[in-house]
């Protein structure tokens, strides 16, 4: 029995090794499939969003004149009416997979109003930062005009190691986005035409360089021109960064002459560009898994270039620090965007600016006297709730002409503002926001002396204004 056992448990096992040996032999004869470009369409990135949004803007303040044939408009003088704009915003975009160390994006943006009792600034004639749609000039502003276009459309490359480079139109977002953003709250967001090259060769390393000639603004006006960023960042632990950075533009016109250099037209005229040199250090300290410590600390310096205005002066600087504990964090902050003399303060065109100096957005260009702005904020998450809230108290860097006050530069208190919103990511597409922003005005702001029979020194107030946003948004 076991003689004859023995040959066929041999003739197994060489079966067995005979399969074994053969198996590599045919997995090198299988031919497997190749990864064709429509694979990597397949496989790529989804960029498609949904995002309805309800805004209110009650604001203090007169209806401005216009004229036709000669005439003031008759409702001129007249209280501004409460602007209810309902606007849904429609990303529709894909970015392919990379296929031979390249990949393919393209992105269209449609805003439709839904409910449109609102001025959306659309006049692209802008004195003193401001515009006006000419039809709801009774309303107040809401910056969401109706708009179809291309949102992005760019080719990434990836052929050197550690290395994207970048061609064609793309959202930007850098730091704080305090320099530069894509103002993301706005339904038409900001997107720049042009070349990045992002590289991660040094270890912990980031450095970002790009050249633009052109922006698309939340307006939806195209600016021509050219801008330079280069932002390199240190990473010192997986919270806590260094940077440092420089922003060169040579725009000549943002589109903010009179409100960067004040009123007539040789202001309007005057020549924008401008180059920041930055330094900034920011993060959070953990102490332990429950307790943390958050500070930044930031400088900058802006002047002229390339033959931008010589009162094109001034510098910024951001202190702050807090504490965590649990889901719990608070901060106290302090940032100062300085005035030259009042001929000029520190201007950040290209950031978000809807996120500083408070959401309602009374600060989007910096007032020639500049600004010092010390707030509180506060955040607290619980489950897939975010509650948030800040207080600012917003000062001037340098006196200012109040209203009726003839010759004299006595004021120095914008106003104060607090915001508060109550986020609720719902599942990992559906995301439902409430926020509320209120500005109460101080010193009374006049655009030069004796305002008191000076219309336009009257239009420069920043009255009392209270808005209300209320956002469902779906993202694939």
């Amino acid at each position: 029995m076991n003689a004859n056992l023995h040959p066929r448990l041999r003739q197994v096992s060489a079966a067995i090794l005979l399969a074994a040996l053969g198996s590599p032999a045919m997995a090198e004869e299988e031919v497997l499939p190749e990864y064709t470009f429509m694979d990597a369409i397949k496989t790529g990135k989804n960029l498609t969003s949904f995002r309805l949004r309800y805004e209110y803007v009650d604001q203090d303040g007169l209806q401005p004149a216009t004229f036709a044939n000669g005439s003031p408009n008759p409702t001129a003088n007249q209280a501004l009416d409460n602007a209810n704009a309902m606007t849904m915003r429609s990303l529709v975009g894909w970015q392919t997979a990379p296929y031979h160390n390249w990949s393919f994006a393209a992105q269209l943006t449609n805003v439709s109003k839904l409910q449109d009792d609102f001025n959306d600034g659309t006049n692209p004639v802008r004195v003193n930062g401001a515009s006006n749609e000419s039809d709801k000039i009774n309303y107040a502003k809401v910056v969401d005009p109706d708009y179809t276009d291309v949102n992005q459309l760019f080719v990434d490359w990836t052929g050197i190691k550690n290395t994207k480079v970048r061609l064609g139109r793309q959202i930007v977002n850098l730091d704080n986005v305090r320099f530069i953003g894509d103002i993301a709250f706005r339904q038409n967001t900001q997107v720049f035409d042009g070349l990045s090259i992002l590289n991660k060769s040094i270890p912990d390393t980031e450095i970002f360089y790009a050249h633009f000639d052109r922006v698309r603004q939340i307006f939806t006006t195209h600016r021509s021109g050219d801008l330079d960023i280069l932002n390199t960042r240190y990473r010192i632990s997986p919270t806590e960064f260094l940077v440092g950075y420089a922003y060169l533009s040579d725009f000549d016109n943002l589109g903010f002459g009179n409100a960067w250099f004040g009123t007539g037209t040789a202001n309007y005229a005057a020549s924008q560009s401008n180059k920041t040199f930055g330094v900034r250090l920011d993060g959070t300290h953990p102490f332990t898994p429950n307790y943390r410590a958050h500070y930044t600390a930031e400088y900058a310096k802006q002047d002229n270039y390339r033959g931008g205005d010589s009162r094109i002066d001034a510098h910024y600087y951001k202190l702050g620090g807090g504490f965590g504990i649990d889901n719990f964090n608070m901060r106290v902050d302090q940032e100062l965007l300085s005035s030259n003399n009042n001929t000029f303060a520190f201007q950040t065109p290209f950031g978000t600016n809807h996120l500083f100096q408070g959401w309602v957005d009374k600060f989007l260009v910096t007032p020639r006297e500049g600004i010092k702005d010390t707030f509180v904020t506060a955040t607290y998450r619980y489950g897939d709730f975010l509650f948030f809230a800040d207080y600012h108290v917003i000062d001037s860097d340098n006196d200012f002409y109040t209203v009726g006050s003839g010759t004299n530069r006595n004021g120095s208190r914008y106003g104060t503002e607090w915001n508060a919103a109550v986020t609720w990511n719902i599942d990992k597409n559906w995301m439902t926001k409430f926020e509320y922003g209120k500005f109460s005005e101080g010193d009374q702001f006049g655009l030069g002396p004796n305002t008191t029979s000076n219309a336009a020194g009257t239009r420069g107030r920043f009255r009392d204004t209270e808005k209300l946003w209320l956002t469902a948004m779906y993202t694939f």
